[in-house]
């Protein structure tokens, strides 16, 4: 597995590892033993243990067969794809292209109920213009070295965008206020986005807060996060796309967002901001 940056990977390969060791230990076997039996390199099981080294579906297999633990063997490996799945880099996410990769989510919001994003650097997707989207899907592109895709990925988020007036549903949306005043695109774009924000915050099923430059601050998240329900949450960082799904983890994102959302602002308010960002532009 490659290295991340996140501690949630880091763990849940250090939990497999874990287990791995505690079968041998249960079986009364050395890992010197466990490795002459199953025929490999003396250093191998000391590196499974230790999460240096990721153990593929055989190498579960063979280390529960000799453990005696053949039963356990396919949980253990459940528990390494899930460890996979958390994080994913960026190049390897992409390499269908912009298109696929914005075409992959929409079950995820088609099947969800509750909605909460929160951002500090950009617009959150589902409110987004089709030029601003242009304009940061372009970007992407570029730093990536993708083929150029832009046009069809545009409109595969503006498909994603019909869950804003299906029934049933809710969405909370945060965003720093320093989201208003950056500027990813032109002038007339962001204009064009700014108006957006101020429909939007009339919409029935929707709510959203901009937390203000001056509010005094108990939360400074590195990272822009989505929560699904209450099942899900992904995570956007500089090198990579974090999936998150145990309860706890997703708790904590929840805890979080109601922080980040008791320094926010809301209608007028939250308008008067974005009046203010417009102001800027001319």
């Amino acid at each position: 597995m490659p290295a991340s940056p996140s501690s949630s990977v880091q763990e849940a390969r250090k939990a497999l590892a874990d287990k791995l060791r505690q079968i041998r230990t249960e079986a009364g076997l050395t890992g010197t033993q466990l490795a002459a039996e199953a025929g490999w390199h003396r250093t191998k099981v000391s590196k499974l243990e230790y999460a240096a080294t990721s153990p593929s579906g055989d190498d579960i297999r063979t280390w529960c067969r000799l453990c005696g633990a053949s039963d356990r063997a396919e949980d253990l490996i459940a528990a390494r794809h899930e460890a996979d799945s958390l994080y994913m880099e960026w190049r390897r996410l992409l390499r269908s292209g912009l298109r696929r990769q914005q075409e992959s989510q929409l079950p995820l919001y088609e099947r969800t109920r509750s909605f909460r994003a929160y951002s500090a650097f950009l617009v959150p997707g589902l409110l987004q213009t089709r030029a601003y989207t242009a304009a940061v899907l372009h970007a992407i592109r570029q730093r990536n070295g993708l083929h150029d895709d832009v046009d069809a990925a545009v409109a595969a988020r503006m498909e994603r965008q019909r869950v804003l007036h299906k029934s049933g549903r809710r969405f909370a949306f945060l965003v720093e206020e320093s989201v208003l005043r950056s500027t990813v695109a032109d002038a007339g774009t962001m204009a064009g986005q700014l108006d957006h924000l101020q429909v939007a915050t009339h919409l029935p099923a929707v709510s959203l807060g901009v937390v203000p430059m001056r509010t005094g601050r108990t939360r400074w998240p590195a990272e822009g996060f989505w929560i699904f329900d209450d099942l899900q949450v992904n995570v956007e960082l500089i090198s990579g796309y974090l999936t998150l799904q145990r309860p706890t983890e997703v708790a904590e994102y929840a805890r979080t967002f109601s922080e980040l959302a008791s320094m926010a602002v809301y209608g007028d308010a939250a308008r008067a901001l974005i009046t203010d960002a417009l102001a800027t532009l001319h």
